[in-house]
């Protein structure tokens, strides 16, 4: 089964994730953006570890397991908010 280690940042609007993308784009650190997030991972760096395909939300899974690695992808919407999302790892 494919798995995947990714780093998020949760924000409410996607006019704010829009704006954190930018940011990154321009230099920021993921990490300490991710420190912004609205999720508890936003401590660790938005770091959400090592998961299956399947144990995320669908919008994150098709965004995770199909698009480029280490580029910053979103605003993703999901149920939870807009995400930011970098994948950092993939096997199949």
């Amino acid at each position: 089964m494919p798995r995947a280690s990714a780093r998020h940042i949760l924000v409410e609007t996607e006019e704010k994730c829009s704006e954190l993308k930018q940011e990154i784009l321009n230099g920021a650190s993921f990490e300490e953006l991710a420190k912004q997030s609205t999720c508890p991972s936003g401590a660790q760096g938005g770091a959400l570890g090592n998961f299956s395909q399947g144990q995320m939300v669908p919008e994150f899974d098709q965004v995770v397991f199909n698009d480029a690695l280490n580029v910053v992808h979103g605003p993703i919407k999901t149920q939870f908010g807009y995400h930011l999302l970098e994948i950092t790892e993939r096997s199949e």
